[in-house]
């Protein structure tokens, strides 16, 4: 099984880089390849933080909270994944000095929550003010 859903992707370029990393059989997200393969802003005890490299449209800021275990649901982590999840928001929070934002996660099958990576993540988005909303899909018809 591919660690990616390419039908979810939402530009060539990110296309074009899953298909990379699928046939190198690598898991972006995985400790290990997601250094490798983008910048980390923060470590805290299981959870990675990086920005999105592929944000949303009108997004002012886009990050991604990333787990260490390989799993598709926040039900799947681990108790201590579970509350090291706090501790990496509230530095995301401390860091940026966010007042405000949105949290997004999808859990369960990539083609039905219309998510492209098969390993759970977390968007912490910031809206840009003074133009579009962020639209954060959900869901995806099933094909």
């Amino acid at each position: 099984m591919s660690f990616y859903h390419l039908e979810n992707s939402r530009s060539e370029e990110q296309t074009a880089e899953m298909r990379r990393l699928d046939a190198a059989g690598v898991c972006l997200f995985c400790p290990g390849h997601l250094e490798a393969n983008q910048e980390v802003l923060h470590r805290a005890a299981h959870w990675a933080v990086t920005p999105n490299r592929f944000p949303y449209p009108n997004a002012a800021r886009h990050l991604l909270l990333v787990p260490d275990a390989h799993v598709t649901g926040m039900t799947q982590l681990a108790p201590a994944a579970r509350l090291g999840f706090f501790t990496a928001l509230e530095w995301v929070e401390a860091q940026f000095g966010l007042v405000h934002y949105g949290v997004g996660v999808r859990n369960g099958d990539s083609p039905l929550t219309g998510s492209t990576i098969r390993h759970l993540h977390v968007h912490v988005i910031v809206g840009d003010l003074g133009g579009e909303p962020v639209r954060f899909r959900m869901s995806r018809p099933p094909r």
